[in-house]
């Protein structure tokens, strides 16, 4: 039961981040490759803790560490990619139950892990609810589009990476599985380089001279961009450390709760707050929701029963 709290908690602060993500991707960043480096490179601090009682890996574990690290990476980085095509309040869930689905594959797969009859119909329905979730009408958009494609490579990528960290947060200790897996994410940072826009952004930085009122947009910037990186980095602690406690599907299958509180978020900032957030919604839209949300209550539910 303890996993499904901290879980609920993670997830929260995960709504936050990804209504800031879409923010800054909106008004701040060039391109999601660019956003993907900063996202990613920070990362490599966790190895900074490798000295107050982490591990050392041993054999395989090192290649299972890696390829969390990295499929969390670059599931981030596509991430981005379907962002910044479509509305976050439909692209986010679309992930989200692709995520769920890819999860329960290869934790069934690889970890043997199986779930309660109520616990796979709680999965369904957050699966059905993500899903309707997603419906995106907008005036670029109708329907899929090629930002659930990047999506969908999102989500396989993400549950690759939460049942690789499982695996190795069964053979150590959380503190040891977390600063391994979360360190190798950094590596994305380095291939991120070799995208242009990443390399032309630092040009733009020592050519352009900055008025005032361009220094104090971007240091306001790089204030929003820490402030989600620290959201985003206890929301993930949180989040994994319920994914060490319990199996690993219940945990990542509430996605479904982040998603129903971040559509509300969106929903509040574009009819109170336009200037800052902005995002529209047609009443069919709001009604499909709506009802959604109302499964993600009922499925979540349904693993604590």
């Amino acid at each position: 039961m303890l996993w499904f709290w901290i879980a609920l908690v993670g997830y929260f602060l995960l709504a936050v981040v990804f209504v800031l993500d879409k923010m800054i991707l909106t008004k701040s960043v060039s391109t999601p490759a660019v956003y993907a480096f900063y996202s990613t490179i920070f990362m490599f601090a966790a190895l900074l803790a490798f000295p107050f009682g982490a591990q050392l890996l041993q054999g395989i574990d090192w290649l299972w560490a890696l390829i969390s690290g990295l499929s969390f990476g670059f599931a981030l980085w596509t991430m981005y990619e379907a962002v910044s095509l479509g509305e976050a309040s439909h692209v986010d869930p679309f992930i989200g139950g692709v995520v769920t689905i890819a999860t329960f594959g290869f934790s069934s797969w690889l970890l043997g892990e199986s779930l309660t009859q109520m616990q796979v119909f709680g999965m369904a329905i957050l699966i059905i609810a993500a899903f309707l979730l997603s419906f995106e009408k907008t005036a670029k958009h109708t329907g899929f589009h090629k930002g659930f494609l990047w999506g969908i490579l999102s989500g396989v990528l993400f549950g690759l990476s939460h049942v690789s960290a499982k695996y190795v947060y069964d053979a150590y200790d959380f503190f040891t599985g977390f600063v391994w897996t979360r360190g190798f994410v950094g590596l994305v940072a380095i291939f991120a380089l070799l995208a242009p826009s990443v390399r032309a952004s630092f040009k733009k930085r020592k050519k352009k001279k900055r008025t005032k009122k361009q220094e104090r947009q971007t240091l306001s910037t790089v204030a929003i961009i820490s402030l989600d990186k620290v959201i985003g980095v206890v929301a993930v602690i949180l989040v994994q450390y319920a994914s060490s406690l319990g199996k690993t599907t219940p945990v990542f299958a509430m996605t479904g709760v982040q998603y129903a509180l971040m559509f509300v978020m969106i929903y509040l900032l574009s009819r109170f707050t336009p200037k800052i957030f902005k995002e529209c919604f047609t009443k069919r839209e709001l009604w499909v929701q709506t009802f959604a949300i109302v499964l993600v209550v009922i499925g979540s539910a349904l693993f604590v029963l």
